[in-house]
């Protein structure tokens, strides 16, 4: 068995549902995530689009990761699930800088390292993940990838060619995927904030701080 994940952008609408319900089963603390949803807008007024990407841990096949570690607090669970073990962590946060996809965090009330796990205690249990309950649309689809009758063997096979996963270029085999995104929803260098369109457009600055 190798748990993989898939997420289908064309459905996501951006409701944070995953987001909130990973944060309460996971008790997730304050400015914390184990799975954010980024907003990126795309083109200018009046032609414009807002997307949206689910980001969690990739559950790598090569992960960077799990080979730092020291104390082999990170490791690997039968069903391919990248584990996190708090009562072996050091708190040294290698994992934290290993990690290409900025899905570690050091929770600040255990100073041990935390991440997504697939909802690792709810799949013991025969479950599927929290995030995956709480899509209103279906956005999210888990399963065993060695099965060729998963829903997720399904769904990539009806995507070929279609299917993308986050960073390639950094060779650690993600087991979380992508379908119907483009290069703005995975890539952060793709989108760009066009000239004359910002925040505030008309931009000043103090000429003296005090006085007169």
């Amino acid at each position: 068995m190798k748990l993989g994940f898939l997420v289908d952008l064309a459905l996501c609408m951006g409701c944070k549902g995953c987001e909130v319900s990973c944060k309460v089963e996971n008790e997730v603390p304050l400015s914390m995530w184990r799975l954010r949803v980024k907003y990126v807008d795309v083109g200018t007024f009046p032609e414009t689009k807002r997307t949206f990407t689910p980001l969690r841990c990739n559950h790598c096949e090569n992960a960077p990761c799990e080979r730092i570690c020291p104390v082999s607090a990170l490791h690997y669970l039968e069903n391919g699930i990248v584990n996190v073990d708090k009562e072996r962590c050091i708190g040294c946060a290698g994992c934290v800088m290993a990690c290409p996809y900025g899905a570690i965090y050091i929770d600040p009330e255990t100073n041990t390292a935390d991440k997504c796990t697939y909802c690792a205690h709810r799949v013991a249990g025969g479950m599927m993940p929290a995030c995956v309950v709480a899509c209103p649309v279906e956005a999210n689809i888990f399963g065993d990838l060695d099965d060729p009758t998963s829903n997720i063997s399904r769904y990539i096979m009806e995507h070929q060619g279609n299917v993308k996963v986050r960073k390639p270029e950094k060779n650690t085999h993600p087991k979380h995927f992508y379908t119907s995104g483009g290069e703005v929803n995975l890539n952060p260098l793709a989108s760009k904030r066009e000239e004359g369109y910002n925040l505030f457009n008309n931009i000043t600055h103090l000429k003296h701080v005090g006085g007169h």
